[in-house]
């Protein structure tokens, strides 16, 4: 048997060593670890999907189910990364006796789509990158700009940087006392040097006089493509012209939902370094109370296990305070009912020792203390790269100008390769214990008791010895996308059933997760909701054995046998 690979965490992987890694995993623990493909991306790349369970222990279709995906933005590719990581660290960790690692795996199963947008990732990747925001695949118009910049590596040497050019009515400066940092001119400032800052990139049909910052040719947001909320252009840019329009969002869309076992989720991207909970259409005090309660426990277990703060979509971390941008977590949500969680990996702002801040608002206006502090962060930690000193540079259609500034790609978009393994091993703990919370079916006791000499009567029990309930999210309950738990009885010839339905539907099971303190004033009512029994009464003759199964969508499912006797 082949060993287990080792990736390389400080290096991004293009599409066919990417491919090569998951087959090199899949081919060295095969009991472990099945690759499949769920579809094909615009431009026809496989977007490979990892199955983690223990198949020695039953089907993943049998197990409840954890989903984890990345990489769904194209130059986000720490996200990538971060699925890569714990993709190892359960494989590794399963083999050499890790006890979460074989719980998790034996029990139930984890469902890993390390890159969603292969495309986008391959253009992020390339010698002369481009960073658009998601699927390389034209939109709204299959057509080339006719004028004005577009962003773009002009000098070669693989970074998108800024371009500095003089101008006395531009609207930056240089830092007094550091002139490698441009800042703001002041209202009402005059007599000095001033500067326009612009893109690194190529115009067309330049004027001499004006400069237009083009729109990426590829304008869709995979993100903004699911079905909930789903808006028009007009009211949510790159959303496609109509739900999952796009191949990449199908094919996520289309697995999830033939697996109802899938309970709960985690959507990897940069950057913030923070952790964003449900609902980003509606504020926690529209939330049902019971879902709001579990989702800030089990985030604030993730702010325990990570560091990384766990915030509000909603309250928190809008773009604008009058918009409403939805995506992933509003469709495995709100309108699944699975719990789910958006990671934004990466603060180059922590880095730099900044505290305090507001996480959007930040990008809109802070003190020139905080950029200093950010310069200082990449002259010491990061060899002067993560802010590229301005050099000269003669631009094809503007001249003599200063490349320089942010690398934003390498450095703030995505930590720098020394660092790219320490953000990915923050999340593995916080996503194990994820899983484990799920709900998971158990036999608790199958009897047959006689009745006569050819009826019996046949009882079967079966318990959640999960932490979470059988239907995850009082949502799903709202929202009817689970049902509650299914016995069935599978007579085999010469057995007729004298009493009961071959097919029982049952109750939800509630988890062992503590609805309220021991010290609360009432007691629960219903102690042992966690149980459900089914009862048959058969006629058929002694010796004959009965196959009888239960199952509950997010719970898994369960077989036994009995023979009547």
């Amino acid at each position: 048997m082949p060993a287990i690979p080792v990736p390389r965490f400080d290096l991004f992987y293009r599409h066919p060593e990417l491919t090569r890694l998951l087959q090199d995993y899949a081919a060295a623990v095969p009991r472990l670890v099945q690759l499949r493909s769920i579809g094909k991306s615009h431009e026809g790349r496989d977007i490979w999907l990892v199955v983690l369970t223990n198949t020695a222990t039953g089907a993943d279709t049998d197990k409840p189910a954890f989903w984890a995906d990345g990489n769904i933005h194209a130059a986000e590719l720490t996200a990538c990364t971060a699925c890569l990581y714990w993709l190892h660290q359960l494989v590794s960790g399963y083999d050499s006796g890790d006890a979460q690692a074989r719980q998790l795996l034996d029990t139930r199963v984890v469902y890993l789509v390390p890159r969603l947008n292969p495309d986008g990732a391959e253009l992020a990747l390339a010698d002369r990158p481009r960073h658009i925001r998601s699927s390389t695949r034209p939109y709204p118009f299959d057509e080339e700009a006719a004028e004005g910049l577009t962003i773009e590596d002009v000098d070669g040497d693989g970074r998108m940087l800024s371009m500095r050019i003089p101008d006395p009515h531009g609207p930056y400066k240089k830092h007094a006392t550091e002139p490698r940092l441009m800042v703001p001119r002041e209202p009402g400032e005059f007599g000095g040097s001033y500067y326009r800052i612009v893109p690194e990139g190529t115009l067309k049909n330049f004027d001499g006089i004006k400069i237009s910052v083009n729109a990426d040719r590829e304008g869709l947001d995979l993100n903004r493509n699911f079905p909930t909320q789903w808006r028009q252009e007009f009211e949510q840019v790159g959303a496609g012209p109509y739900p999952t329009s796009e191949p990449e969002v199908r094919a996520m869309v289309d697995f999830v939902t033939q697996h109802p076992n899938i309970g709960a989720a985690v959507s990897f991207h940069t950057h913030s370094g923070v952790i964003l909970r449900p609902m980003s259409t509606h504020s926690d005090d529209d939330m049902t109370p019971e879902d709001l309660w579990m989702i800030k426990r089990l985030s604030e277990r993730g702010a325990q296990l990570t560091g990384y703060p766990a915030i509000s979509i909603w309250h928190e971390f809008k773009y604008h305070p009058k918009q409403v941008i939805t995506g992933t977590q509003d469709w495995l949500y709100e309108h699944l009912g699975a719990l789910f969680w958006t990671v934004e990996i990466w603060s180059p702002n922590n880095e730099a020792g900044i505290t305090g801040y507001k996480w959007i608002d930040w990008y809109r206006e802070h003190p020139v203390e905080d950029d200093l502090k950010l310069l200082k962060w990449s002259d010491e930690q990061c060899g002067g790269q993560a802010h590229v000193d301005w050099y000269p540079y003669r631009h094809p259609q503007l001249g003599m100008v200063e490349f320089g500034g942010w690398d934003r790609m390498n450095y703030w978009r995505n930590p720098p390769p020394a660092l790219r393994e320490r953000e990915a091993a923050r999340f593995p703990p916080w996503l194990m214990e994820l899983a484990l919370c799920l709900p998971k079916l158990e036999v608790l006791r199958a009897e047959v008791r006689a009745l006569g000499p050819d009826t019996w009567r046949v009882r079967f029990a079966v318990a959640n010895s999960g932490y979470l309930p059988s239907y995850v999210t009082q949502r799903a309950c709202e929202r009817k996308t689970v049902r509650g738990t299914v016995f069935q009885i599978h007579l085999p010839p010469g057995c007729t059933l004298a009493s009961g339905k071959e097919r029982i539907e049952g109750t939800h099971l509630e988890g062992h997760a503590p609805k309220s303190s021991l010290q609360a004033s009432l007691p629960a009512r219903e102690i042992t909701a966690d149980r459900a029994v089914a009862e048959w009464v058969v006629r058929g003759a002694r010796g004959t054995a009965i196959a009888l199964s239960a199952v509950a969508d997010r719970a898994g499912a369960v077989r036994t046998e009995v023979t009547l006797d």
